[in-house]
């Protein structure tokens, strides 16, 4: 979290070492070379997906290629090498492009939306600062057709349409399509295209050494004039390949045909496994060509977030506030587990995940702030300090039973704490009204 510098510091000191954005990203990602590339909290992967490529490509350089090279004319075995070496260079030139970017993160908010007054009447009646909600859903036209979308609250945002909050890398990403653990990153909007060219390109490489692997097996028999079988034994490296290359096909082919016909119905992984386009009209759908145009043709959208930008003095002091009380979630009362990504709601009362409930309160601190302040300006009767004992312990205990931000740390000893304040409090309270009563008493008399 950023924390701002302090006012002794000078001004060209607080200037100079606030941090970049990348250096107090709230999401789980990955940053390298100064935030220039940005991968996801398992980019671990990326190495052993890198390994899985070069190594056959190094096998059938070294042990089927290079016998090649004199078996054709006019130096054409020269070119079996040269386009498989270039080949390789490009996918994982494509690996790097759908790995290392911005797959479509939507920014943060420093605070939610204004939110809706609810339960004003019952909340005066019983003395207490009426309780602020925000809607969990909201309707959204798309292509004449009424799309829902849902608030997030992590971001604090209510996500635009076909986006997802990625619960690996703890960012909504817009048209989250899924995220892959072979490249360590999520797959959206900004680096979907990149995607399928690697997977496909990867293919084409699979069959590539496939193919010439089969070659070199059938030049070793017609220049032995032995069997296929003899001629295979020849070159065990060959036949290492052959079945390393037809095993991978299956799957990265299996991926490009599948992914093929999500392209064509304009749909997502995530659309597909959930929502099932087949049984009712799919919104984002404007025929075969026009979604293969608008996935290879269209321009790549610009990144939302500058990484490595400072952080606005502005920002840092929103995050530093405390939040204030009243407000309530969405899913207050309710499971807040995302059932969209597979895990397991649980109750609000009970433990959450730090971050989530953390995001949370920072981002609330500013707008609440005000709200509250004006409403204990507009009624004088809803401040906490026209709030009798009575009703100040009554409100407490709600807040610790319907609330798990109302004190950061949530555990039960600093609700005992409280109690025991709670309780000190009433018994003060109780020897200055005895103490006012005997003062009285002997006045009379």
């Amino acid at each position: 979290m950023y924390v701002p510098p302090s006012r002794g510091g000078g001004g060209a000191a607080a200037g100079g070492e606030r941090p970049r954005v990348y250096e107090v990203w709230r999401g789980s990602n990955e940053f390298f070379l100064q935030g220039r590339f940005i991968f996801g909290p398992d980019v671990r992967s990326l190495f052993l997906t890198i390994f899985l490529i070069i190594a056959p490509v190094l096998v059938f350089c070294i042990f089927v290629a290079r016998h090649l090279i004199n078996d054709f004319p006019d130096h054409w075995g020269v070119s079996v090498m040269v386009v498989v070496v270039v080949f390789t260079l490009y996918d994982l030139t494509l690996l790097l492009l759908t790995s290392g970017r911005d797959p479509g993160i939507v920014p943060r908010n420093t605070h939610p939306p204004e939110p809706e007054l609810t339960d004003v009447g019952s909340d005066i009646g019983n003395g207490q600062t009426p309780q602020l909600r925000l809607p969990r859903t909201k309707d959204v036209l798309v292509n004449g057709v009424i799309v829902k979308v849902k608030y997030c609250d992590t971001c604090m945002l209510y996500r635009p349409p076909r986006c997802s909050h990625c619960s690996i890398c703890n960012n909504c990403v817009e048209r989250f399509d899924h995220h892959c653990p072979w490249v360590g990153q999520c797959i959206g909007r900004r680096n979907y295209r990149f995607f399928y060219m690697f997977v496909f390109s990867t293919t084409l490489l699979c069959l590539y050494v496939f193919g010439f692997c089969w070659v070199y097996i059938v030049k070793i028999r017609d220049a032995e004039h032995s069997s296929i079988w003899k001629a295979m034994l020849k070159t065990p490296a060959s036949i290492v390949l052959i079945i390393y290359c037809f095993i991978c096909v299956w799957f990265v082919g299996g991926l490009s045909v599948f992914h093929f016909y999500l392209m064509s119905t304009n749909q997502t992984t995530y659309e597909n496994f959930r929502y099932r386009y087949d049984h009712r009209a799919n919104p984002y759908n404007r025929g075969m060509v026009n979604n293969f145009l608008e996935i290879f043709c269209t321009a790549i959208p610009p990144s939302k977030n500058n990484f490595r930008a400072r952080v606005p003095i502005e920002q840092g002091l929103q995050q530093v506030r405390t939040p204030a009380r009243g407000f309530m979630s969405p899913s207050m009362g309710k499971p807040v587990g995302d059932l969209e990504l597979g895990r397991k709601p649980v109750s609000w009362d009970e433990p959450r995940s730090a971050a989530d409930i953390r995001d949370l309160e920072v981002g609330l601190g500013g707008l609440l702030d005000e709200k509250e302040g004006r409403i204990a300006h507009a009624s004088p009767d809803l401040s906490r300090e026209a709030i009798p004992v009575e009703l100040v312990e009554g409100r407490a205990g709600m807040h610790s039973r319907r609330s798990s931000w109302g004190h950061r740390s949530g555990t039960s000893e600093s609700m005992d704490s409280i109690a025991v304040q709670m309780g000190t409090g009433e018994a003060n309270w109780g020897s200055m009204s005895s103490g006012h009563g005997n003062g009285n008493t002997s006045s009379t008399h």
